[in-house]
């Protein structure tokens, strides 16, 4: 009950979000500070143009975080040599759902793309750092935006953000200058840079689930150790992807809090001062920090003792060769 109620508190914040990004299904009432969103339509307002990409998206990064955990633990396992036929099959197990995930968060990832330039174009500008107002994009490698100069510099494919947002390689893009400065993202080159280690991250993720399917087919994959300590390490991989997107998302929404409606600049509330602010913001930091420290020390111990009842399987000869030859 926890895990289900845990997921659709996550399912809400998803979709509020996404109602900030893309409102719908609301009218203004009163005026000034006085103002106030009401729904008119609580399905739109569900429903609204990117909750359902962005809820497949999350659980497609929840999907992935879960299958490389299981990875990690069972390459762990293998380079320890303990447990191996438990851990093989965990493997397997793991990276069958790492690697449909992968594919998936492909597809999922360009249709949140579109959706970003459908209705957020001054965001997918500043994704890319392309400031011409209507012009051909192209599509950055990777790179640096100097927001001064209003110039991006880095190694970049000519017209390739063009090809995927209109599958025209010289087809205009809107980009930045096409905004007033204060309309624009206020970190671009936050946004650019969180952006583009999402999706190098997400590319290394494919290739590597990828050729690890390959090997596996090939019964080569247990025999590649190096390859055990990417896996054991790549825990943490969808994690900075996951921490990384939401940094997109956020800051390339910026300056709105509600996008096209209320500035991040006029959501303040007259009774909260700013040193309660920052006050709370640095309580929550300390206890997530000493969260986050209390599951890793209880996570770690618990990997160290392994999995309960198969103590036996390293001194059973017929079972240790079994696990030799799976896979």
């Amino acid at each position: 009950m926890v895990t289900l109620g845990s997921m659709f508190s996550a399912i809400w914040i998803v979709v509020a979000n996404s109602w900030q990004q893309t409102p719908a299904g609301f009218h203004i009432v009163g005026a000034g500070l006085n103002a106030r969103a009401e729904i008119t339509d609580f399905w739109a307002m569900v429903f609204n143009p990117s909750s359902v990409q962005r809820v497949c998206h999350v659980w497609i990064g929840a999907f992935l975080s879960g299958s490389f955990l299981v990875t990690s633990i069972a390459a762990y396992y293998i380079i320890k040599e303990k447990y191996i036929g438990f851990a093989k099959k965990a493997f397997i197990i793991g990276l069958m759902v790492a690697l449909v995930s992968c594919y998936m968060q492909l597809f999922s990832g360009h249709e949140s793309a579109g959706i970003v330039a459908a209705y957020q174009p001054a965001k997918l500008a500043a994704m890319e750092g392309h400031f011409d107002s209507s012009a051909k994009a192209d599509m950055y490698l990777f790179g640096w935006v100097d927001k001064q100069k209003e110039q991006t510099h880095g190694l970049s494919i000519p017209g390739g953000l063009s090809f995927l947002t209109h599958y025209n390689f010289n087809a205009p893009v809107t980009g930045l200058k096409a905004f007033k400065k204060e309309d624009r993202p206020n970190a671009p080159n936050i946004v650019f840079q969180s952006y583009h280690i999402m999706i190098f991250i997400g590319v290394f993720m494919l290739v590597l689930t990828t050729f690890a399917f390959v090997l596996y087919k090939r019964k080569q994959l247990f025999n590649k150790r190096w390859l055990m300590h990417i896996f054991m390490w790549g825990v943490f991989l969808p994690q900075v992807a996951n921490q990384v997107g939401w940094y997109t998302a956020e800051t390339g929404r910026q300056p709105w809090v509600v996008y096209g409606l209320l500035r991040t600049s006029n959501a303040l509330s007259t009774s909260v001062k700013a040193s309660q602010v920052v006050f709370s913001l640095i309580l929550f930091t300390l206890v997530y920090a000493l969260l986050f420290a209390l599951f890793v020390y209880l996570l770690n111990k618990k990997i160290k003792h392994g999995p309960d009842g198969l103590e036996e399987e390293m001194h059973d000869p017929h079972l240790k060769e079994m696990a030799e030859n799976f896979g």
